[in-house]
């Protein structure tokens, strides 16, 4: 194992929040208050009244059509301010317009040096692979910073994570993550790697191996598990099985179209999964 610390939530001071007025953006805002109380952090709320491009605008929709749409999303954004104060959390609002939500949220990111992005796993728009909205799948593939992607309905606490490690490292960098969210919430780790056939039985158990040892260094206490067969449906389902508050996984970056596809493994697990999901990544800039 090569010899880095990479940067991890050890303070995550500015929280971004990306709503976009559904029922699911209702459970994106209750993780994202109780994050910030956890860290104390600051939340900036973004909503982006989606319009589409001068030519569709022209064609299709009249000028009162998008200034309804904006007014509709200023107004909600107004409203989740004051639920975040009455809450006595320090807030920000972002309001955006265009066609590439995705786009403005990782902009606010980098414009803001946000530590964590939460988001719903559904936009509105029809995912190629229908598993999740384009919306999260592009920003996960673009962002530089972890991001937390929660299922509508999902039950979110920090009791109980499950790292989902491979031994690269991506994992690696979750483990950290992982880890570091234990020290404040004094949870326990069940640590997992699954082997698609018995011959890789030993490359998983040493990717266990290493997380644990990582953990312990760290004064977290870990379970290991080493389980067969395909890693999204193990994953998923031992989450459930184990009663897991959050699975955090790691996750590579690609250029060109790739960036639209995270890897089959964790997009399917966010995509079948029914707990909150933190995807950690490192993308290498051009």
């Amino acid at each position: 194992m090569s010899n880095f610390t990479p940067k991890t939530l050890e303070k995550v001071e500015r929280i971004l929040l990306a709503l976009d007025g559904s029922d699911s953006s209702n459970d994106v805002l209750k993780v994202g208050i109780d994050l910030s109380k956890l860290f104390n952090s600051k939340l900036y709320v973004i909503s982006v009244a989606i319009a589409p491009g001068l030519e569709e605008i022209l064609d299709i929709f009249p000028i009162e059509v998008i200034e309804k749409i904006e007014h509709k999303t200023l107004n909600y954004l107004k409203t989740i301010k004051k639920k975040l104060e009455e809450e006595k959390i320090i807030c920000e609002i972002i309001f955006r317009a265009g066609p590439e939500p995705s786009k403005y949220i990782i902009e606010e990111a980098l414009k803001n040096d946000i530590n964590l992005i939460i988001m719903g796993r559904r936009g509105r728009t029809k995912f190629i692979r229908a598993l999740m909205g384009s919306v999260t799948a592009k920003t996960i593939a673009e962002t530089f910073c972890p991001v937390l992607v929660v299922p509508k309905g999902a039950k979110f606490y920090l009791d109980r994570i499950l790292l989902a490690t491979d031994g690269s490292v991506y994992s690696m960098f979750a483990a950290y993550e992982a880890i570091n969210l234990l020290k404040y919430a004094k949870g326990e780790l069940i640590i997992l790697s699954v082997a698609k056939k018995e011959e890789n039985i030993s490359a998983a158990e040493e990717s266990v191996r290493i997380a644990k040892e990582i953990s312990e260094k760290e004064g977290i206490k870990g379970e290991k598990l080493v389980l067969i067969g395909e890693p999204f449906q193990v994953i998923v389902k031992t989450a459930e099985e184990k009663g897991a508050g959050l699975i955090v996984m790691g996750c590579y970056g690609k250029t060109g179209i790739e960036k639209l596809f995270m890897g089959s493994v964790t997009e399917r697990v966010i995509g079948f999964t029914n707990t909150p999901v933190l995807v950690v990544r490192r993308l290498k800039k051009d």
